[in-house]
């Protein structure tokens, strides 16, 4: 019996260890220094679209989803890149705001 728990453990620990190894990693940080201040007026400017990089805001800061696989052409269930999508991601969407660490911020809005 003492066995079998011990079998088990070992295979929980290593599907647990698999699964944080294999976890995206979170983005390099831009530099304090380098991040674009930008208004809303000018975050329309990248919006995915002709290949310009496509950003979004949240609660004013302002992440990349350029490379993000869903967001394509700066399109993502029905919302477009260079907004503020603060009230969507916090209200409408499934997996609110855990999906925010997995993304690159580019700046904070003025």
């Amino acid at each position: 019996m003492l066995q079998r728990i011990s079998v088990w453990a070992a295979v929980i620990m290593i599907i647990v260890f698999t699964a944080v190894a294999c976890a995206p990693k979170a983005p390099d940080p831009v530099p304090e220094d380098e991040l674009l201040m930008l208004t809303l007026e000018e975050l329309k400017q990248f919006d995915g679209q002709e290949g310009r990089p496509a950003y979004v805001a949240i609660d004013g800061v302002i992440y990349d989803v350029t490379n993000v696989r869903t967001w394509v052409g700066g399109r993502h269930q029905g919302n477009m890149a260079g907004r503020d999508l603060t009230e969507v991601l916090k209200n409408q969407s499934p997996h609110g705001t855990r999906v925010l660490g997995n993304l690159r911020i580019v700046g904070r809005l003025k």
